[in-house]
């Protein structure tokens, strides 16, 4: 396509005709011509958080949507707006920017967020899609929730399971005619794509006491662990065997020689608050797997963190996507 905005005609078509406006707090919706948006909380604190989606190859739209929103959903914050820019390289078409258009406004419905403005250009300084997203949210409660607030004695809890995400964008790495997955294992991996969002969990651990919140991007559940730690300024003690792990995410890491407890794992969240296995069975009435794999040691030990059987982890680094 043509280097440059696309034009008013293909913006309205491809991307704004299919924006739904449902919160009654945006009180200017995007259109031609209209450059800044206008969003009113009824609460008098914002949330607001950026994220670009960079290594993914398919499901761009819904993890542009899913990545930000969780942020805020990690705060105990409920998603009202979200800003987003495409950048698009020449060789894209214009079914394929439809069709990200289409998976936006699906994940935004899911997440019950409005799609307030943005920016798209073709640029050859991408050669595939990059997406970048700003979130505009609301707290659910009367504070805000940070990693920091880890208190001693507290239950580390996870939902969902390690390598959520990187596990996707390895499989859409693999050669066409791959023997490395199956037809069922290639299909398990691309439902995985649907768990990415945190919002439910997150805002029905907000409402239910949770000390701090950390969803796991970058770095996994291992950098998850020590980012939650180093904030808090609380050491914690984990157990390997009890984070959950999906066969067919741990069969493409074997394939890589990659970590899969420092792949990125959006959809996954870590959770600190005292009777954490009460809080576990609440999430799995909601369907949604959760289960304690540690807990908060003492004060003053801020990024010591230690598994059960000794491992001393280290601060996270690149995340082990960057291998593949």
């Amino acid at each position: 396509m043509r280097i440059g905005k696309l034009t008013n005609e293909q913006l309205d078509r491809l991307i704004l005709s299919k924006l739904r406006h449902t919160r009654s707090e945006v009180v200017c919706a995007p259109s031609v011509g209209v450059d800044c948006t206008a969003v009113a909380p009824e609460k008098g604190l914002a949330v607001l958080s950026c994220d670009p989606i960079t290594a993914a190859e398919s499901g761009v739209g819904r993890l542009t949507v899913n990545v930000s929103c969780n942020d805020a959903a990690a705060s105990g914050a409920e998603p009202v707006g979200l800003m987003v820019t495409f950048l698009l390289p020449p060789s894209v078409t214009e079914e394929e920017i439809g069709s990200l258009a289409d998976e936006l406004v699906e994940a935004a419905a899911a997440a019950n967020v409005d799609i307030i403005g943005g920016h798209t250009e073709i640029t050859p300084a991408v050669t595939r899609i990059v997406t970048c997203a700003t979130v505009i949210a609301q707290p659910v409660g009367d504070t805000l929730i940070t990693p920091k607030g880890v208190r001693e004695g507290d239950d580390i809890i996870i939902t969902k399971h390690a390598g959520l995400e990187g596990a996707v964008i390895l499989a859409d790495k693999l050669p066409e005619g791959q023997t490395v997955l199956t037809p069922a294992e290639m299909d398990e991996v691309h439902s995985f794509v649907g768990l990415t969002n945190v919002v439910k969990e997150g805002l029905y651990c907000a409402r239910r006491g949770a000390h701090a919140m950390h969803d796991v991007t970058e770095g996994g559940v291992l950098g998850a662990l020590w980012e939650m730690s180093a904030a808090s300024d609380c050491g914690i003690e984990f157990d390997f065997a009890r984070i959950p792990v999906r066969p067919v995410t741990e069969k493409l890491c074997r394939h890589y020689g990659i970590d899969r407890f420092k792949l990125i794992s959006s959809g996954a969240m870590l959770i600190a608050r005292d009777n954490g296995e009460e809080l576990c069975r609440g999430l799995r009435s909601l369907g949604i797997e959760a289960a304690v794999i540690g807990r908060a040691l003492k004060k003053g030990c801020g990024g010591e963190v230690v598994s059960v059987d000794g491992r001393l982890i280290e601060p996270p680094e690149a995340d082990e996507i960057y291998k593949a």
